[in-house]
This record gives structure tokens, sequence and C-alpha cells, in this order.
């Protein structure tokens, strides 16, 4: 099996639990690693932390420079016509890394898949498909780019979710991340949704509660 380059931090114990933790277009896996430390969890909670890299291709949006990017921006409109294979193939590839988690003794229910924006949009995929119960899923100033399309798991249908924006993301509009939400409403899900006064970026309130989020879902 060749699975994604990934950057993996490993706990002080032996973990009993994963986070699998997607970035942006244009990013790599050590975008988000040095939150890592930031996030303070109880310590019976022994978390590896995994940032994948997602791989180079030519984006249609940034004139075809190549770039990280789990899959290609067509246009940049409000639709977000996008390369629908290629989300597709990112999240097998993040569906083999849970796989990888499981093999390593992490029970399903203690992985927990989180993505920013481009990387949010792979989440929601991967996530809501897996055959088995995740532990959870937050999704951080993106839009959920496959609803029209998506057939949940049905080990995944009450799957705990949170969703973080921006108010100010001039990248991704607030307005997707509640479309995302609204989105998942319809399909039965009850998602929890949190605002910042913030751009296109993750703040330090919101590492703090995500942290909280983490304690609360592991504690389940």
């Amino acid at each position: 099996m060749n699975y994604l380059p990934c950057i993996e931090i490993e706990p002080r114990g032996t973990a009993n639990a994963s986070v699998i933790w997607l970035h942006g277009l244009g990013a790599n896996g050590n975008d988000f690693a040095p939150v890592a430390p930031m996030i303070k969890l109880p310590d019976d909670v022994q978390v590896r932390y995994i940032f994948p890299h997602a791989p180079e291709i030519a984006v249609t949006i940034n004139g075809g420079y190549r770039m990280p990017a789990w899959y290609d921006i067509l246009e940049m409109s409000a639709e977000r016509k996008i390369d629908l294979p290629g989300l597709l193939a990112s999240s097998d590839s993040i569906q083999d890394l849970i796989r990888r988690e499981i093999a390593r003794g992490i029970d399903s229910s203690r992985i927990i898949i989180a993505g920013f924006s481009q990387g949010g949009a792979v989440a929601y995929q991967a996530a809501l498909t897996f055959e088995k119960p995740l532990g959870g899923l937050l999704v951080m100033s993106s839009y959920f780019a496959t609803h029209a399309s998506i057939r949940a798991h049905n080990s995944n249908k009450r799957l705990p979710i949170h969703v973080y924006h921006g108010s100010a993301d001039p990248v991704v509009a607030e307005a997707l991340g509640q479309q995302a939400s609204s989105y998942l409403q319809t399909m039965g899900y009850q998602p929890e949704y949190t605002c910042y006064p913030a751009e296109h970026t993750v703040t330090a309130a919101q590492i703090e509660d995500i942290a909280k989020y983490l304690s609360k879902l592991f504690s389940a």
C-alpha cells in the first residue's frame, strides 16, 4: 500500500486515539503541525496527530501552476466548480490512512478527521462515507463540495460534526460554511457551528475551542 506522505506527531505514551488533519490549497502537512502541541487534552488521551501532504498538481484557477492540492479547482464561482474525480481520489487516500490507524490498534471511534479549506471538502467526503464509525469531524473555513452526490455510510450517520468559520473570510465566504451546515442538517446530522471575527485562518481562540471539542469527543 502506498500511503500519502505525512508528518506524524506521537504522544508521550502509547497512542490510543488519532487525529488526521488536512491542510488547505498550496500548503502541506507542516501548515498545522505546530498546532498539535498547543492542543491540551486530558492525560489519558494519547493522540497521534497525522498531517498528510497533498500531491502536487496543476491548479486551473492559478493558471495551471503546480502546487500541493487535494483536487483541481476549475472556477472560483459561488458553486466552486471542481475536479470531482480528484476530490474522490484524495478522499480514498485519507480513508487508507484511517484504515492504517485501525491496523495500528486505534479503535475507529477514536479517530477524528479535521480539514481546513480545501482539506475540509475532502474531510467531509472521507469521514461521512467511511465504513466504520469514526469519532468526529472538524471542518474549518471550508465548503461541502460533494453535498449533491455524497452517500453517507450508515456507520457514520450520527457522526459528531463541528463547523468553524471566519466571519470575514475573503477566500471561502462564511455563507459557504453556513450552507455546509444546512446541507448536513438536511442529511439528518446535528452539526455545531462556530463563527469567529477572522479571515481565512485558524485563530488562537479557535484552537482553544478545538481542544475543548476534542476532549469532549474523546471522553464520550
